[in-house]
């Protein structure tokens, strides 16, 4: 065979010029603003559970989302291969994490076996696992119970991988993150370059390939949640029907990436609203002396440093950031001057 180029064929239709900025301003906002690390930590345990329990049930794992919460928290010893399954995939979702915090990752065919394996340990043959396949492989639909695509010869799935590698690499100073991420994540699933594993590690290796674009928000968010809603949706846009050496030359991206770039902001948005919700930082708990002068203040209509100091016994420089703390919350206001201060709710 002749020297391999990817060339994908897409349009810049507006929608996705539209898509592609309204990504960058959330992303702006969020990465604007600074939250608490505690509730940063547990959103990316959320998410975790939430990517898991997708990208797994995506692929057919029967588990809800309540056993999969339970098995990340428990980590059982002896598990049943739905259960090995979300754990391999959370397991790869912290390594990933990991190497991506320590500026130490590259996408590359090496890196591409690295997921796969991480989410196919004990559920395939060894030599099957963590390595480009050596044989056919067949997408069937379970539903028709009948073949629907045939993808590429293993004879020639290094040197397309190979090509998309490339591909990346040439174009990541000329084409917008978002649009490569997208169009790595198709192609990856249209190669399938491996026996299993190829949807799980496609969406892996995406959220890496954002991770390392800037797009530092995404151990928050779980893009799979937005394809595990409409399954059947998901896989029309992203596979191929057919065989692919008929449908090689014909296929475009430009639906694809309308779709994939509207899961991004779906994700985005629910992302925030939840961030939104849980910033409810040490800057904003109210501690029990704070409820001492509210209490006080419902009860007798107002209070004065001087009340303050004799129900609380905090030192004056104290009780001035208590007063301004509520006043900044908006929960109380001061009313008057010097001696004649006093404070009431708003």
């Amino acid at each position: 065979m002749g020297e391999l180029v990817f060339k994908p064929r897409y349009t810049i239709t507006n929608k996705l010029l539209a898509n592609v900025k309204r990504v960058a301003e959330i992303v702006t906002e969020l990465n604007s603003r600074s939250f608490p690390s505690v509730v940063l930590l547990e959103m990316e345990r959320r998410a975790r559970e939430l990517s898991a329990y997708s990208s797994t049930s995506i692929e057919g794992n029967p588990l809800p989302l309540t056993d999969v919460k339970r098995i990340l928290k428990n980590r059982p010893e002896y598990v049943r291969d739905s259960e090995r399954e979300v754990l391999n995939y959370n397991k790869a979702l912290l390594e990933l994490n990991n190497l991506i915090k320590k500026k130490r990752i590259s996408l590359s065919l090496d890196g591409l076996e690295n997921i796969q394996k991480m989410v196919t340990d004990g559920l395939i043959s060894e030599y099957r696992c963590g390595h480009i396949r050596q044989e056919p492989v067949f997408v069937n639909d379970p539903r028709a119970r009948k073949t629907i695509y045939w993808p590429p010869d293993h004879q020639d799935v290094r040197s397309l991988t190979s090509d998309l590698f490339e591909f990346l690499e040439k174009n990541t100073e000329s084409v917008d993150p978002l649009i490569l991420a997208g169009i790595f994540h198709r192609q990856c699933v249209i190669i399938h370059p491996f026996i299993d594993g190829n949807g799980r590690t496609a969406r892996l290796a995406t959220k890496v390939l954002l991770a390392k674009m800037g797009l530092n928000t995404f151990n928050l968010f779980s893009f799979e949640n937005y394809y595990n809603q409409n399954v059947t949706r998901y896989f029309s846009e992203v596979g191929l029907k057919g065989n692919y050496y008929d449908l090689k030359d014909r296929i475009d991206f430009t639906s694809w990436l309308e779709y994939f770039t509207d899961g991004i902001i779906d994700e985005l948005l629910r992302v925030k609203k939840e961030l939104e919700k849980e910033a409810i930082s040490p800057a904003t708990i109210l501690k029990e002396y704070h409820q001492t002068m509210i209490n006080f203040i419902k009860e007798k209509g107002f209070i004065t440093d001087k009340d303050y100091s004799m129900l609380t016994r905090r030192a004056k420089a104290t009780r001035n950031l208590d007063f301004r703390k509520l006043i900044e919350l908006g929960i109380i206001v001061r009313v008057g001057k010097g001696k004649a201060t006093f404070y009431k709710l708003k």
